[in-house]
């Protein structure tokens, strides 16, 4: 697919009432806000990669969804669908969505923690980038995690009805993403030397955005 400039609503695919959604969203830190509201999906019944369409639909969002409705969004006001995959040990990875001001880079990140969170644009390269969630990445057992980022991976090699319209899960854009070139943040001596959090720490990363389900 030729990759257009500013993504119209037959572009998606998407409803008249959908597209205005993403029409409203004209600005990095109003899709922020709106993917903040959005319900964490804590993927009850099973793993999901739901698509635009789904994610708005069901009213909620993990990493990679939240990241297709903000790329979305950005792609319909003129700005490339941008996404940025961490990659982890021993602990789950999570995609971003880049936007740049200013010759800097930001990022839109849905998390239902503390520290992942929305980056301003003042990172002056990707690595820059990736390494201002390095000392928040963590495990359960308190472990700093974070090991690779990966090129900017423009979602406009992909046919939207893939990733804005399907039904189904999309798991060929997590396949994409973990084919990308990714690049290594530290050393292996480096890891060696990494320091667990500490007691307040620990305590702060308990904070969450949306409380889970209680189990019945």
């Amino acid at each position: 697919m030729k990759k257009k400039r500013i993504a119209s609503r037959e572009d998606l695919g998407l409803s008249r009432a959908e597209f205005a959604i993403l029409r409203r969203l004209n600005t990095p830190e109003k899709i922020q806000a709106y993917i903040d509201a959005i319900p964490q999906n804590f993927e009850i019944g099973g793993e999901t990669c739901l698509s635009v369409r789904e994610a708005l639909n069901q009213r909620r969002a993990l990493c990679i969804e939240g990241a297709m409705i903000a790329a979305a969004a950005l792609w319909v006001h003129g700005e490339p669908p941008l996404l940025l995959d961490l990659k982890a040990t021993r602990d789950y990875d999570h995609t971003v969505t880049l936007f740049r001001r200013n010759g800097c880079w930001g990022a839109i990140s849905k998390t239902n923690h503390p520290a992942l969170r929305w980056r301003d644009p003042v990172y002056r390269s990707l690595r820059e980038l990736a390494m201002s969630y390095f000392h928040e990445y963590c495990n359960k057992r308190h472990q700093k995690t974070l090991r690779s980022y990966s090129a900017a991976f423009d979602l406009r090699r992909l046919d939207p009805k893939s990733w804005v319209t399907q039904k189904k899960n999309c798991w060929n854009v997590g396949r994409a993403l973990d084919a990308a070139r990714h690049y290594p943040l530290i050393t292996n001596r480096q890891a060696k030397l990494l320091r667990l959090r500490d007691a307040l720490e620990r305590e702060a990363q308990k904070l969450r955005h949306h409380q889970p389900p209680r189990r019945k």
